[in-house]
């Protein structure tokens, strides 16, 4: 029986819940301090410390405990608040040889400074009422360490909000000025559709869209408005809701979420946002829905080996995969997939937990166009995959003037709930799948920098971005030792992606950068790096099939299949000809290795010939890899013409050979 399965047999939905949330308490309480306040799982750093780390435990864990026995009435049988409050009691002691770092020792302190107002909000009248006088002072001392702080920009202003929030409930000191700089940078990077971005690139643009949309953008606001006893904004609400009507439909039937952007090790607090609605009564799912789709969502993990034999949630997506980290992740940061676990908060007798959701006759293949995120989802019901085509989201780029790299999170053509990108670092380094390339003469891959969009409609999506190549040792063309890589510039190549069913036509081409008359400070900084002269060839890279050794086959030149029927593959339609399988190892989220397959061009691709290719995974009955469409280029347009008589046209907006 598997740990998911034992999960089962609870008595009841809630009952399953709270038990996971008592194991997984459990489980982290022997590697806490002697006092209680720093809680260092076995596992690596991250970039701040074991000491920040050991808040982190502290915090996260807390947070869970927070929604463990606020939403039981209080009722704790483990005792975890009292084992909280001696943690807390020591961490915010200045002489204690196990206090906490403060806001001004730490930066990591501002988000597991919030995690700890909520605790002690949503536990206030078992914890927070009950803590003797000084140590309350001593703890609003240190959570007040960020008020009249700044340079927060992305969802860590939130952070501070509901620090100050908690602050002013317990009339300790706040700041009217962070709220109002924070909610116009909140303001700011919202995109329309429930949307946030992220925070913005280096040259100001809000195209970082990630499960952060959902589990902090969606999730504070309602936690800040339960900190202050009021009711959720209208403002928040109607976002919520707009963006749990998309989200829905990145998390595929069998309860697999989007495996796409930063921080993914927090797994199942993608769940968070779906819980806030049901909280919040602002929610599309019917009653019991919410519950239904954590449960499959947690299943998915649980059976999956996300918690390990220890009882500890180890850093991986499914198994401990380390290449999944982050600088700022250690061994307790995976915790936050407390979040995921904010249902609790609901009492037993809410219809979440009773109501058994109608089944509902969902379409066999479903596409639509998510426009702030610039996104193209095809989601189907019969081998329980979405996948995303991205023509809009370039997340957390390297900055201008230096070597930087497709970040794999973020720069993917594809994104799936099956599939990962390769995290190694040759994987990273020699971008493949999910991706398209020009190849230089050593056959080094290109890399993208900004995606700019250029159409987006329900069925065909066209972006471009600049791309350049590294240099490496590897290559032969570095020769300074001082050194180990160099970038070289390139032209600017559009990709577009034309949805059929499950099938994607993805078709590519090039052409010159534009000359910028009045060069940026971006452009300024890149100069210093020499233009490549080509000649080039165009190579695109199939969806990356996570395979286990002796259990996938290669079907064809470009076609690999698992044993369990799930196929990836490539068709070269036009100007590809060369086909091959890659397999990797090491830098697969989801087994131990991958197969990706590709098609290349035999020749230089001339500045404007397009080339395309038939793209796709899923089970292998639901493939037609021989209903390959025709493709048509004519002047200002390509025209895809498929078996069935649909015809799709994308735009090109110059004449194409």
């Amino acid at each position: 029986m598997t740990y998911g399965e034992a999960e089962v047999a609870k008595t009841t939905a809630r009952d399953r819940w709270q038990g996971l949330a008592d194991r997984l308490l459990e489980a982290t309480a022997p590697y806490a301090s002697p006092s209680g306040s720093l809680v260092v799982l076995p596992g690596p750093a991250s970039a701040s410390g074991r000491w920040s780390d050991g808040l982190e435990g502290f915090a996260r864990t807390g947070l869970l405990a927070a929604f463990r026995v606020a939403g039981a009435g209080g009722d704790d049988p483990a005792g975890l608040l009292e084992r909280f409050a001696r943690g807390l009691a020591a961490g915010t002691d200045p002489a204690h040889p196990e206090r906490w770092p403060t806001i001004s020792e730490r930066r990591q302190a501002v988000p597991e400074a919030a995690s700890v107002a909520i605790l002690l909000s949503e536990t206030r009248p078992w914890l927070w009422d009950r803590l003797d006088p000084a140590v309350q002072e001593r703890t609003v001392a240190w959570l007040a360490g960020v008020v009249g702080t700044g340079g927060y920009t992305n969802n860590w202003t939130w952070f501070q909000t509901v620090i100050e929030g908690f602050l002013q409930s317990v009339d300790g000191p706040w700041s009217q000025g962070d709220l109002d700089r924070n909610l116009e940078i909140q303001e700011g990077l919202y995109l329309g559709d429930g949307w946030y971005s992220d925070g913005a690139g280096p040259d100001g643009s809000r195209q970082n869209f990630d499960h952060y949309a959902g589990w902090a953008w969606h999730v504070y606001p309602l936690l800040h408005a339960r900190i202050l006893g009021t009711d959720l904004e209208q403002v928040h609400r109607n976002r919520l809701r707009d963006f749990l009507g998309q989200a829905r439909d990145l998390v595929g039937s069998e309860g697999a979420p989007l495996f796409q952007g930063r921080s993914l090790t927090y797994r199942f607090a993608t769940l968070a946002p779906f819980w806030a609605g049901a909280i919040a009564g602002e929610t599309p799912l019917a009653a019991g829905g919410t519950r239904a789709l954590a449960d499959g969502v947690l299943d998915h993990f649980l059976d999956a080996g996300a918690v390990d034999e220890r009882g500890l949630l180890s850093i991986g997506w499914h198994r401990e995969h380390r290449p999944i980290r982050q600088a700022y992740t250690g061994s307790s940061s995976t915790y936050w997939a407390s979040k995921g676990l904010m249902g609790l908060l609901l009492p037993e007798d809410h219809p979440e937990w009773s109501v058994q959701p109608d089944d509902v006759q969902a379409e066999p293949v479903r596409t639509r166009l998510m426009v702030a995120p610039g996104w193209l989802v095809v989601r189907s019901e019969a081998d329980g995959i979405v996948r995303v085509l991205n023509h809009g989201s370039d997340g957390f780029r390297g900055p201008a003037g230096g070597v930087r790299a497709d970040n794999p999170f973020y720069h993917r053509v594809g994104y799936s709930t099956i599939s990962s990108p390769d995290l190694s670092a040759g994987g990273i380094a020699k971008p493949l799948e999910s991706h398209v390339a020009l190849l230089d003469g050593t056959g080094t891959p290109s890399h993208r920098d900004r995606i700019e969009r250029v159409h987006l409609d329900d069925r065909v999506a066209v972006s471009r971005s600049r791309v350049h190549w590294l240099d490496t040792p590897e290559t032969g063309n570095t020769t300074d030792v001082a050194g180990w890589a160099a970038l070289r510039r390139g032209p600017r190549v559009t990709v577009a992606s034309v949805v059929h069913g499950v099938h994607e036509l993805r078709l590519a081409w090039w052409d010159a950068a534009p000359r910028v008359a009045q060069p940026s400070a971006a452009d300024d900084l890149d100069a210093v790096w020499p233009e490549d002269g080509g000649p080039w060839r165009f190579r695109i890279g199939g969806w990356a099939l996570p395979v286990e050794h002796g259990r996938w086959r290669a079907t064809a030149a470009t076609t690999a299949t698992r044993d369990d029927g799930v196929t990836t593959a490539v068709v070269g339609v036009r100007g590809l000809p060369v086909p091959g399988i890659a397999h990797r190892s090491g830098g697969d989220s989801f087994a131990s290795g991958s197969a990706t397959p590709w098609a290349a061009g035999a020749t230089p691709a001339g500045e404007g010939d397009v080339v395309a290719a038939l793209v796709a995974i899923g089970a292998q009955e639901t493939l037609d890899l021989d209903a390959v469409p025709a493709v048509e280029v004519e002047a200002g347009r390509v025209v895809v013409r498929w078996s069935d008589g649909v015809v799709d046209i994308v735009p090109t907006g110059e004449d194409r050979a």
